[in-house]
C-alpha cells in the first residue's frame, strides 16, 4: 500500500516528467496539442493509438519524435498490400552452420518498445490481424513458441482517411484494441511560419532524451495508483451505453443509426484516461470532466454505424456527442 507522501511524490514526478516530455517533443513538432496530449496519454495509461489524418501533417514525425524522447527502442513497419504477417512478428529461419541445420528464430519489427504502424489500413486483413495478439496479450506466437514483447510496449498507428483504393478498413476487433482514435488536423496558420522555418533550413531540430523506459514504467504505475471516484466511475459506464442501442442511457440517434456501441474496454479507457489528465493537472483523483474529455478519442472507433447513417450525415463523432449530452444531463 502506498503512502500519502509517496502518492504526491510519485504525482508530483509524473507531471514533471509529463511537461519535460511534452517540451522535448514539442521542439520538434509545432502544434499539434491535441494530438499530442492523446498520444501521450495512451502511452501513459498502458494503451495504443490510432492516428488518422491526410499524409504530411507531421503523424510519422510525432511518433519518432516521441520515441527519442523517451529513448525507446522503435521500429517503423511500413503497410502495403504484400505485407506478410511473418514480416511482422518474425519467422523461423533455417542456419546452415559447419554442416549442421538449425532452426534459429529471427524477431519481427513487432519486437520494439514503441512500433510504428505507418498506414495500417493498406494491409490485408490478415496481416493487420498479426498484430490483435500483440497489442492485447503483448506477446507473439511463432514456430508454435509464445514469446514476450519487450516492455514498455505500444502501437502507434497511422491511417490516411481520405483513399480508399488500396486499402483496407481494420475491422471492429482490430480497433478495438487501441485505446484512442485520434483525428489529426491540419496546423493553424500561424504554425506553419515555424514549420518551414525547422524544417527548410540547414540545422534540422533533434529530439533531446528527456527520459528513458524506468520513467514510462514508473509513470504507468502511479497512473494506476490514482482514484476514481463513484461519479466519475459511473459517468464512464453511463457514456459507454449511451452509445449501445437500447440501453437506458441511448439517445433516439444511437437508437436509430448506430448497429453496434461501445465495448468494455471503451470504459477501461475513459477511466485510464481520466487519471492521467489529473496526474498531468497536478490533482491527486480523477473527476467526470476528466472522463467527458476523452469521450470521442476513446469512443469513437467503437461505434458502427448502420447506412442510413451516411445518408444523414450522420457520424460516430455525432452519436457520441448524444452520448456526452445525454450522461451530461444526469449529472
Amino acid at each position: 500500500m502506498t503512502s500519502a507522501s509517496d502518492a504526491r511524490t510519485a504525482a508530483t514526478q509524473f507531471r514533471e516528467s509529463y511537461a519535460r516530455i511534452k517540451d522535448a517533443v514539442q521542439s520538434v513538432i509545432v502544434g499539434q496539442d491535441e494530438t499530442l496530449h492523446g498520444t501521450l496519454t495512451a502511452l501513459f495509461a498502458g494503451g495504443h493509438a490510432l492516428l488518422e489524418g491526410v499524409p504530411g501533417i507531421g503523424k510519422t514525425a510525432l511518433v519518432k519524435a516521441l520515441g527519442s524522447a523517451l529513448d525507446l527502442s522503435m521500429s517503423r513497419i511500413q503497410f502495403t498490400p504484400d505485407l506478410m504477417p511473418t514480416d511482422v512478428v518474425g519467422t523461423m529461419v533455417l542456419d546452415d552452420e559447419g554442416g549442421r541445420r538449425t532452426l534459429r528464430h529471427q524477431k519481427g519489427p513487432i519486437h520494439a518498445n514503441l512500433v510504428l504502424a505507418d498506414e495500417i489500413n493498406r494491409a490485408t486483413p490478415k496481416t493487420q490481424a498479426a498484430l490483435l495478439e500483440a497489442m492485447q496479450e503483448l506477446q507473439v506466437t511463432t514456430g508454435g513458441e509464445t514469446r514476450p514483447l519487450p516492455k514498455p510496449f505500444a502501437v502507434l498507428a497511422t491511417q490516411n482517411p481520405v483513399e480508399q483504393e488500396g486499402t483496407y478498413p481494420l475491422p471492429e476487433a482490430q480497433l478495438d484494441r487501441f485505446l484512442f482514435k485520434l483525428v489529426v488536423g491540419y496546423p493553424r496558420e500561424e504554425e506553419y511560419d515555424a514549420i518551414l522555418n525547422r524544417t527548410t533550413g540547414t540545422a534540422l531540430p533533434t529530439v533531446p532524451k528527456v527520459a528513458d523506459i524506468a520513467t514510462l514504467l514508473a509513470m504507468r504505475d502511479t497512473v494506476r495508483e490514482i482514484p476514481v471516484p463513484d461519479a466519475a466511475r459511473k459517468a464512464a459506464i453511463r457514456l459507454v451505453m449511451a452509445t449501445q442501442p437500447g440501453s437506458p442511457y441511448a439517445g433516439p440517434l444511437v437508437n436509430r443509426h448506430v448497429a453496434l456501441g461501445a465495448s468494455p474496454r471503451g470504459a477501461q479507457a475513459l477511466v485510464l484516461a481520466a487519471k492521467v489528465t489529473a496526474l498531468r493537472d497536478g490533482r491527486h483523483a480523477a473527476s467526470t470532466d476528466d472522463v467527458l474529455a476523452w469521450a470521442k478519442p476513446a469512443l469513437r472507433h467503437r461505434v458502427l454505424l448502420r447506412f442510413s447513417a451516411a445518408a444523414e450525415g450522420v457520424t460516430p463523432d455525432v452519436a457520441v456527442e448524444e452520448a456526452i449530452a445525454s450522461v451530461s444531463a444526469l449529472r
